[in-house]
C-alpha cells in the first residue's frame, strides 16, 4: 500500500518483521489515527523465511492489518528476513524512507532483546535517522555506488530528521518511560494481529513452535493489562525514550501517586 507522497508522517514504525508492530504499538498507531494524524509503518523484511505462510501472504496480510489499524502509508524493504545487518547500505535504505516520509515522531524497537533482528532494527533505524539529517548526504549517488538502481524523484528530497525516537518495550522486560492508554483500541489492535491468519490461525504447519489462538489471545490480554495497571487504565502499550521527560505544570502530570 505504500507510494510516494509529498504529505509528511506525523508517527513512523520501523519494524524487523511484518506483524511487529501489530504486537508492539499496533494500539498507539491506531489512537493516533484516530485523533486525525497521518501513521505509518515501515518493515524492514518481507517474511520470506517464516515457518508458515509466504512472503506474498505476509503482504496481503499486512495490508489488511494496516487498514484496521488506520495506517495511511506502509511499505517492505528487500533486507532479507533473518538477516537484518546494520551495514552502511541498509542505512541508506531506511534513511531513503525517513526523507520521503517526513515522521515528526519515529518508533523503533528496543535496542535488547532475544531476537537478533528487532535489536539490530532498533540501531540501524536510529542510525539511519541521523544519516537521513546529513545536509550532503546525496542517498541516491551513495546508492547508485553500491550498485543499486534509483530513479525515485522522492530521493531529491531535502534532508530530514525526526523531532522525537521512542522505542517500543514490549519484546523486552524494562521499566517504560510512559505507557499509551489503548483501553478503546485494544480489540481493533488485537483484530490488526490477527489479520496474519497465515501466522496465527490454528494449524498443524509449526504447532510445535507457535501457541495455540486462544493462548495468543490470552497473551496480548495479560501484557496490555499489566501495562495497563502500571498507570491506573485498562490496556497500555509500553514505550521508552531516552531523553529526560519535561513537565509545564505539576498538576497536569497525569497518573496517580497513592
Amino acid at each position: 500500500m505504500g507510494s510516494a507522497h509529498s504529505t509528511p508522517l506525523d508517527v513512523l514504525a520501523i519494524a524487523a518483521h511484518r506483524d511487529d508492530v501489530e504486537q508492539t504499538c499496533g494500539g498507539t498507531l491506531l489512537k493516533m489515527s484516530q485523533k486525525g494524524q497521518r501513521t505509518g509503518v515501515l518493515d524492514l523484511t518481507r517474511g520470506e523465511m517464516g515457518t508458515r505462510g509466504t512472503a506474498a501472504d505476509r503482504e496481503g496480510e499486512a495490508n489488511e492489518a494496516a487498514r484496521l489499524m488506520g495506517v495511511t502509508w506502509r511499505e517492505a524493504l528487500d533486507i532479507p528476513d533473518g538477516r537484518v545487518e546494520n551495514t552502511w547500505i541498509n542505512r541508506l535504505k531506511v534513511a531513503r524512507v525517513i526523507r520521503r516520509t517526513r515522521p515528526r515522531v519515529v518508533i523503533l524497537p528496543y535496542w535488547k532483546g532475544r531476537h537478533p533482528d528487532h535489536y539490530t532494527c532498533s540501531i540501524l533505524g536510529y542510525e539511519a535517522c541521523f544519516l537521513a539529517g546529513l545536509k550532503k548526504l546525496d542517498i541516491a549517488k551513495k546508492l547508485r555506488e553500491e550498485g543499486m538502481q534509483t530513479q525515485q524523484p522522492e530521493d531529491a528530497l531535502a534532508p530530514h530528521r525526526p523531532f522525537k525516537i521512542v522505542y517500543a518495550t514490549l519484546y523486552y522486560d524494562v521499566r517504560p518511560s510512559f505507557v499509551v492508554d489503548i483501553s478503546d483500541q485494544f480489540e481493533m489492535r488485537f483484530a490488526a494481529l490477527m489479520a496474519y491468519r497465515s501466522q496465527f490461525e490454528d494449524q498443524q504447519e509449526g504447532s510445535g513452535l507457535f501457541p495455540a489462538h486462544q493462548e495468543i489471545r490470552d497473551r496480548v490480554h495479560s501484557m496490555a493489562r499489566f501495562y495497563g495497571m502500571l498507570a491506573g487504565v485498562k490496556y497500555a502499550e509500553p514505550f521508552l525514550q531516552k531523553e529526560v521527560g519535561l513537565v509545564e505544570d505539576l498538576l497536569s502530570v497525569p497518573v496517580q501517586s497513592i
